[in-house]
């Protein structure tokens, strides 16, 4: 259905045109779900982008073809390119809450991509946008699962807004928008990236299931590698604007042929590792304007040699894969082959005893206002040395207890008992004692947003040290500034660069630092990689539970990434609508659940071990 051919894609720049995108080329067949993955930054949002033509300005395609059917898209106008996009073409894209008109019902959205392709009645477009509304289960024909199920119906989500959905069910509304015109490609870009693993397991479920029904052929792209062992039947692997490796999901997954490939899976955290370090991948991928002449992939390759600064061409395997590497199959020695380092349990630092937080809800001009509970009676405790999982769905209350953890609420009624470092947080009349903010510090799920564009890395650092630790002179603070950072793997150097000059991982590592900057009890971890890829989040647990061996510090850890878990916890607790279904070791809790709700959280998570 989709054949991409020596895709070329240069970006504009202030030296001139920088390739982005270098002789991509892959194929996705009527009824085949093909995964493209690979590292932020790789290319592979502007290889889907270049299949619709709807790249940026700042792009452009220089060479190569996109074959539809047989029909080369990029030889068509713009007019005739707009007949063919949404209709036998479509794109699902990440950020669904940017990419729906937020002025127009999602109903109305989905009648308006219909009739520009249709030939129908208004009447009739509507139609099919309710039966693909509840065909994603939106519609008011859509039943509601469990008890019950045949008594009760879903709410009509035709005449909603945007912003009155979740993001599953933004997503969901963007399936259905790209299904409506019945298109034979599917593109769904990062689908699931900020979902918790059951509306996870949900869309992919829904979006198989309908290529298999339909023969679409779906290209999936993604970072997250056991959604790709679950779901996808081919797979091709980006590097820095260069496929390095097509195989089959099966092939690739026993046999990985690219050291790129080898590294990235060993990078997966994992329960069978969690006495290794994990084998993170130094570096990062290079900038355009600083390509390796030869395998862009070079100065991070475990099994580089000499010969490998020389440009190498793709090549096919005895096995049928496609790898570009002169050094395909061989078996390298990774980085993360040695012992982890082990902490000791120490004292309680973090305790919850029927902790509660509730918000006013106002009901009327008239009428008192309402207590509404987003944490109810949860009792637990994080010890010194010791890593506590809290997991659930999103909405279920994890940050809400943190923040009450932290005194962060400002505007919540919080009754209960909580404790830090032996000593209680909130006196009589709900008031935070200010003096306990040293004792627990927080690192938040995106680190670009909670540094401050304006500050330099070392400013960041020093600031809660000069609100905290006020008898610190600043010698004292530029010394512990550079140990922080050559602690968190920054050279000291880095003091005086913004935010925006650093990777992900590397403001990730800053946030960490500035965590760290009080000498704290406890640091609560906020989805700390939710947004990192598999090599950057390799690193930031290794750093972690290296800084608790050499520290003791008690660690938080709010996710909803299990195989993270399995690696890094030493305890689980599982939220569900605010309140604790079920606490304990993580061992047991992950492998012998006792609650129906925590072992249907555990059979939603996609594996690396066997395909679904």
């Amino acid at each position: 259905m989709l054949e991409v051919r020596n895709l070329h894609v240069a970006v504009h720049a202030a030296g001139g045109m920088l390739e982005a995108v270098s002789g991509a080329s892959f194929s996705a067949a009527a009824g085949e779900c093909f995964a493209l993955v690979g590292e932020s930054g790789c290319g592979k949002s502007l290889t889907a982008l270049s299949c619709l033509r709807l790249l940026p300005e700042a792009a452009e395609i220089t060479a190569g073809e996109v074959l539809l059917n047989g029909e080369d898209l990029l030889a068509l106008t713009e007019r005739e390119m707009q007949a063919r996009r949404g209709d036998r073409i479509a794109m699902i894209f990440q950020e669904p809450a940017t990419s729906l008109n937020p002025v127009l019902t999602v109903g109305e959205q989905i009648v308006e991509a219909v009739r520009l392709h249709r030939d129908c009645s208004r009447a009739e477009a509507q139609a099919i946008a309710r039966r693909w509304l509840a065909r994603v289960e939106l519609g008011n024909d859509a039943p509601v699962s469990g008890d019950g199920a045949s008594k009760r119906r879903r709410p009509d989500r035709f005449h909603a807004f945007a912003h009155e959905l979740s993001g599953g069910q933004k997503q969901r509304v963007m399936i259905a928008m790209a299904l409506a015109c019945e298109p034979d490609v599917v593109i769904a870009d990062e689908p699931t990236t900020a979902l918790d693993v059951t509306l996870q397991a949900q869309i992919l479920d829904l979006l198989k299931a309908l290529q298999r029904e339909r023969g679409i052929a779906l290209v999936l792209i993604t970072h997250d590698l056991a959604v790709v062992r679950a779901y996808a039947d081919r797979v091709a692997l980006m590097y820095a604007g260069q496929i390095v490796e097509e195989n089959t999901v099966q092939g690739f997954f026993s046999a990985p042929q690219h050291p790129y490939a080898r590294q990235l899976l060993a990078a997966v955290p994992s329960a069978d590792k969690s006495s290794s370090c994990l084998a993170g991948i130094a570096g990062s991928v290079p900038e355009l304007s600083a390509m390796p002449r030869g395998c862009r992939f070079a100065p991070r390759c475990a099994a580089f040699e000499k010969r490998c600064e020389a440009p190498v061409a793709m090549v096919q395997t005895a096995s049928g894969a496609r790898v570009r590497c002169r050094r395909a199959g061989v078996e390298i020695k990774l980085a993360g082959e040695v012992r982890a380092p082990v902490s000791e349990a120490g004292d309680v630092v973090l305790s919850l005893e029927n902790l509660s937080v509730a918000y006013e809800e106002r009901t009327g001009f008239l009428r008192p206002p309402r207590l509404f509970e987003t944490v109810r009676g949860v009792t637990l405790s994080v010890r010194a040395g010791r890593t506590l999982a809290l997991v659930g769905e999103s909405g279920s209350g994890k940050t809400t207890l943190a923040k009450a953890a932290l005194g962060l609420l400002s505007a919540a009624r919080i009754s209960g008992e909580v404790r830090l470092a032996g000593d209680p947080a909130y006196d009589r009349h709900g008031r935070f004692d200010a003096r306990l903010h040293r004792a627990a510090q927080i690192v938040f799920q995106d680190p670009f947003a909670s540094l401050d564009p304006r500050m330099t890395a070392g400013e960041c650092i020093a600031e809660g040290m000069g609100a905290l630790l006020p008898a610190m002179t600043a010698a004292e603070r530029r010394r512990r500034i550079e140990a922080l950072l050559e602690q968190v793997g920054l050279s000291a150097g880095a003091a005086m660069k913004l935010p925006h000059e650093f990777s992900g991982g590397q403001r990730q590592r800053i946030a960490i630092a500035r965590a760290l900057a009080v000498v704290p009890r406890l640091i609560i971890c906020d989805e700390p990689t939710s947004a990192l890829d598999v090599s950057v989040q390799a690193q930031i647990l290794n750093l972690l539970r290296e800084i608790q061996a050499r520290t003791g510090v008690a660690i938080l850890l709010i996710t909803h990434n299990f195989a993270v878990v399995e690696y890094i916890a030493h305890d689980v607790a599982v939220m569900r609508d605010g309140a604790l279904v079920e606490a304990g070791e993580a061992r047991k809790v992950l492998e012998h659940p006792e609650n129906d709700y925590t072992r249907a959280l555990l059979a939603a998570v996609p594996r690396l071990g066997a395909p679904a």
